[in-house]
């Protein structure tokens, strides 16, 4: 399994909440609406962070997980019509695309 981490920030001059409200109910729909998500893709998240005393602002304003069963099927995905004209153009409309961080891992359980 090969796991994408995409921390991401809003474009200046969006909201927290209009950027959340679009990750979640815009870009998440339209991401999941692809027939190349069902058969590529082994999970999807969207995660925002939430307040939590003693610890300073989060560096990002969300994080998007990805996570694919091979590099194969990475590259398929991203590399369809439907994420290409679709969904990537979304992502310029709220995501502050100077700021990603990605992380690319392959989970060790611990616990």
């Amino acid at each position: 399994m090969i796991k994408f981490a995409f921390m991401i920030n809003r474009i200046d001059g969006t909201s927290v909440e209009d950027f959340v409200d679009h990750h979640r109910n815009h870009h998440a729909p339209l991401f999941t609406s692809i027939p190349e998500s069902t058969k590529y893709v082994r999970k999807y998240t969207v995660s925002h962070p939430v307040p939590a005393r003693n610890y300073p602002k989060p560096a990002y304003d969300g994080l998007t997980e990805i996570w694919f069963d091979s590099w194969a099927d990475h590259d398929a995905f991203f590399a369809s019509d439907n994420y290409k004209q679709l969904v990537n153009p979304d992502e310029a409309t709220f995501i502050d695309q100077g700021s990603i961080g990605v992380m690319v891992t392959q989970e060790t359980i611990i616990v």
